[in-house]
């Protein structure tokens, strides 16, 4: 079992660094066709499963879909161990099923995976509960199966650009560190310090409570009109939080979903009208 999870893996980094429409750390997608945009899993089976069925990528050949933040939350082993390292997998195999459609992109619970770093969630620090759970399932092949899960994290693209101009990250750099992210992150090789506080990659996964002028500043300096953000919780599973900015959440009951025609222009409104709750969606 730990090797066909090693193997599975290390043929999703393989995956994610092949992505056709990769350039550097972010996903250029194509003007035609269609992209589901999603926000946070964290181990949501069943909203994992009602994307699938919605994007149905085996008869939709031009449909793109978008996720993150799958791991830390969920189900948990009878010690409390976090389990959602199991939808990740599941997650991974899809990527290798569909590697030119199915873009991971990094979060902020990847990048404190990768560095085991405390990261909290519903009063429990997610590291600790989601290691002992692979201690306790892999034993003597856990710090093997933990090697290549963070290597898959770090292989992941830091962002989705589309043609119709909107950007599809995890969060964005908070205001009062604007001035220390660097764009340039997006094109070079990622490196590990780029994950860690203040890199480039730590700030642009962990920021929140982003004001209109610091969204005007980041559409400009990336080129963009709107953004699509996961990261913030959202109690009903969306919201528009400014002028040029959408946050999803997909990691409760009321998440929802952001289906987008990549040939069509939109505003913030416009797009906020397109957003479908997954419990209408039948897995």
């Amino acid at each position: 079992m730990p090797e066909r999870t090693i193997e599975l893996l290390k043929k999703g980094i393989e995956a994610n660094h092949a992505d056709k429409y990769r350039r550097g750390n972010i996903i250029v997608l194509p003007s035609h066709g269609k992209v589901i945009i999603t926000g946070d899993i964290h181990g949501h089976r069943l909203n994992f499963e009602r994307i699938v069925a919605f994007a149905d990528l085996s008869h939709n050949q031009n449909t793109h879909v978008i996720l993150h933040e799958i791991i830390h939350g969920g189900p948990e082993d009878e010690q409390g161990g976090c389990l959602s390292y199991k939808l990740l997998f599941d997650a991974v195999l899809y990527k290798i099923q569909y590697p030119d459609r199915v873009h991971i992109i990094m979060g902020n619970h990847d990048t404190a995976f990768i560095n085991n770093s405390d990261v909290m969630k519903n009063g429990k620090e997610m590291n600790v509960a989601m290691r002992s759970a692979l201690d306790r399932q892999y034993a003597h092949a856990s710090e093997q199966v933990k090697l290549t899960i963070k290597q898959f994290l770090f292989s992941q693209p830091l962002a989705i650009k589309c043609p119709n101009r909107i950007f599809i990250s995890h969060s964005l750099p908070a205001d009062h560190f604007e001035d220390k992210f660097d764009a340039r992150i997006f094109q070079r090789q990622l490196r590990i310090n780029d994950i860690v506080r203040p890199g480039s990659a730590y700030l642009l996964t962990w920021g929140r409570s982003h004001s209109q002028h610091l969204l005007d500043k980041m559409a400009k300096k990336l080129d963009t009109d709107i953004f699509v953000l996961g990261h913030q919780r959202q109690e009903t599973g969306c919201c528009k939080a400014g002028n040029n900015l959408i946050i999803l959440a997909c990691d409760h009951n009321h998440g929802c979903i952001l289906p987008v025609d990549l040939s069509k222009s939109y505003n913030a409104d416009e797009l906020m009208s397109l957003v479908i709750p997954l419990a209408a969606i039948s897995a």
